[in-house]
């Protein structure tokens, strides 16, 4: 099962470095935070579009390993149309996963985003994988200062 895992992995990784979901300036966003990972360079703006309480759009720009790059990806695609709850919820289970700090890896709840569960097994690859998440989380707070790794 967990070599089946790294495959897909490997394979998701791949796939959304060379072709990113959603890489596109939104110019109605609503919500609109900088990211950075200073250790590996990585770098991105993510848009978020709030309809009420619930994200109708969310796209990116910026630079990144490809690491960063599918994760900031693969997360604008899943977010979009769930609750603010609901993405702050999947915030906390990808952080905990990807942290190693769940007992229980939960990759079903997890769906698409499972294949990054693999960085934890990676420590200099989880702020990689995380910044984007941290972004989402101030967008979402309404905080407007860029966010970083190192902070």
């Amino acid at each position: 099962m967990f070599d089946e895992l790294r495959d897909l992995y490997q394979e998701v990784i791949f796939d959304h470095n060379r072709n990113p979901r959603n890489f596109r300036v939104m110019e109605d966003a609503t919500r609109r935070v900088e990211g950075h990972n200073p250790l590996c360079g990585d770098r991105l703006t993510l848009y978020v579009k709030l309809d009420g309480d619930t994200i109708s759009d969310a796209s990116f720009q910026g630079e990144g390993c490809a690491i960063s790059t599918a994760s900031v990806s693969l997360m604008t695609e899943i977010i979009k149309g769930k609750s603010v709850a609901e993405t702050e919820e999947l915030f906390d289970l990808f952080h905990q996963i990807t942290t190693g700090q769940s007992v229980e890896l939960n990759l079903e709840a997890l769906g698409k985003l499972a294949v990054l569960a693999g960085v934890r097994d990676y420590p200099a690859r989880v702020k990689c994988a995380t910044l984007a998440w941290h972004t989402l989380d101030a967008a979402l707070h309404n905080r407007q200062t860029a966010v970083s790794t190192e902070d």
